[in-house]
C-alpha cells in the first residue's frame, strides 16, 4: 500500500513510528529523493515547524489535502500558496504554552537580575576582588506583552504573581482580560520597563518590534523574545544593545536559527537560549499527540483540532 503521509524535515522517533504504522510515511530530505509515484499518493505533508515548505515542494504532491506542522510556527509554510491550492494547515500551539511561559519568566528574571553575569562573576573567581554591580528589579516593573494568546496569558499570570503591572498590545482587545490594552505599540514600549514578544511569526507580525519600538524601551529597559525571530529588527536590536540605548535582552528565538550573530554572543547584557521554549518531554509529547490527532481527524472527515487562520497570526 502506498504511503499517505510525507515527512519534510525531521520529527521525533515516536511521532514518526505512529504515523508510519497508521498511514505509511514517505521520508523527504533523508538522503534519497522519493519517487513521483510515492509522492503522488500522499494526502498529508508533515513539517517540523522550522523547516517549513515551499511552493515548489507543494507542486510535488498532487493529492495533498493538509500541511501539518509539528510546532507553533507556520510562517515558513507558504500559507498563501496553501490557501490558493485549497489546502488546510494545522499546527500545535496551545499545548506548549505553559512550558514556554516558564522559560520566558526564567529568561526575563535572568536578564533583569543579571543572573548569567553573576554566575560568571563567581565561577571566574572575581568575587573576592569586590562585589558585583547592582542589578535591576521586578519591583515596580511595568511589563508590556506583545500578543496575548495562550502563551502570553500563561506568562502574564506568572508575572502578576511577581507583583508587576501588566499591559498588552495585539490586533484586538481581549474582553476577558483586565490588563491595560495599548493600540499603539510604540506608546506601550515607552511606558514599559520590560517588553515581551509572545506573538507568532508571519506577515502580520514581521518586524513589528522595530528600531523605534526598541528605542522606546530605553537604556534601562529589557526586551524578551519567546515568540519568533522574524518579529524583531535584529540588526537594530544588536546596535541598540551595543551602544547602551537598550538595556538588556533575553532571547530564545532568532532570525536565522541556528545561526546566532556573533555580536549578540559577545554581549554580557544578553541572555541566550537555543529555541528551548517547548523543549520539554511533556510539551513535545503533547505536540506529537496534537499533530497525530489533526491527521486522524482529516482522514476521519472530522473538524481539525488546531486549524491555522488565513494569515497565520493565531492569537496575536
Amino acid at each position: 500500500m502506498l504511503a499517505r503521509v510525507a515527512l519534510l524535515g525531521e520529527v521525533d522517533a515516536r511521532t514518526f513510528a505512529v504515523l508510519d504504522d497508521r498511514y505509511g510515511v514517505v521520508r523527504m530530505r533523508s538522503g534519497a529523493v522519493a519517487n513521483k509515484r510515492a509522492l503522488a499518493a500522499c494526502e498529508v505533508l508533515v513539517t517540523n515547524g522550522l523547516q517549513g515548505v515551499t511552493a515548489d515542494e507543494l507542486d510535488r504532491f498532487p493529492a495533498l489535502k493538509l500541511v501539518a506542522s509539528l510546532g507553533s510556527g507556520v510562517d515558513t509554510d507558504a500559507l498563501g500558496e496553501c490557501r490558493a491550492r485549497g489546502l488546510q494547515v494545522t499546527n500545535t500551539p496551545g499545548v506548549l504554552a505553559e512550558d514556554v511561559a516558564d522559560l520566558a519568566l526564567g529568561l526575563l528574571i535572568a536578564a533583569v537580575r543579571r543572573i548569567c553575569v553573576g554566575h560568571d562573576f563567581v565561577r571566574n573567581g572575581r568575587w573576592p576582588a569586590g562585589r558585583m554591580p547592582l542589578t535591576g528589579s521586578l519591583r515596580g516593573a511595568r511589563v508590556g506583552m506583545i500578543g496575548l494568546g495562550k502563551t502570553g496569558r500563561a506568562l502574564a499570570r506568572r508575572l502578576v504573581a511577581c507583583g508587576v503591572e501588566m499591559s498588552y498590545h495585539c490586533y484586538r482587545t481581549k474582553s476577558d482580560i483586565d490588563y491595560r490594552f495599548w493600540p499603539d505599540l510604540i506608546e506601550m514600549a515607552k511606558y514599559s520597563t520590560i517588553l515581551v514578544a509572545c506573538c507568532p511569526g508571519g506577515d502580520a507580525t514581521r518586524g513589528i518590534v522595530s528600531r523605534e519600538v526598541l528605542s522606546a524601551i530605553g537604556p534601562r529597559g529589557t526586551f524578551v523574545n519567546v515568540g519568533h525571530g522574524s518579529v524583531v529588527d535584529e540588526p537594530a536590536m544588536i546596535e541598540l544593545l551595543e551602544t547602551g540605548r537598550l538595556g538588556a535582552a533575553a532571547l530564545d528565538v532568532f532570525a536565522d536559527e541556528p545561526n546566532v550573530p556573533e555580536a549578540l554572543m559577545a554581549l554580557d547584557n544578553v541572555v541566550l537560549q537555543p529555541h528551548q521554549g517547548s523543549a520539554t518531554a511533556d510539551a513535545r509529547h503533547a505536540m506529537s499527540n496534537q499533530l497525530i490527532d489533526n491527521i486522524e481527524a482529516l482522514f476521519a472527515g472530522r473538524a481539525l483540532l488546531s486549524p491555522v487562520d488565513d494569515d497565520g497570526a493565531g492569537d496575536y
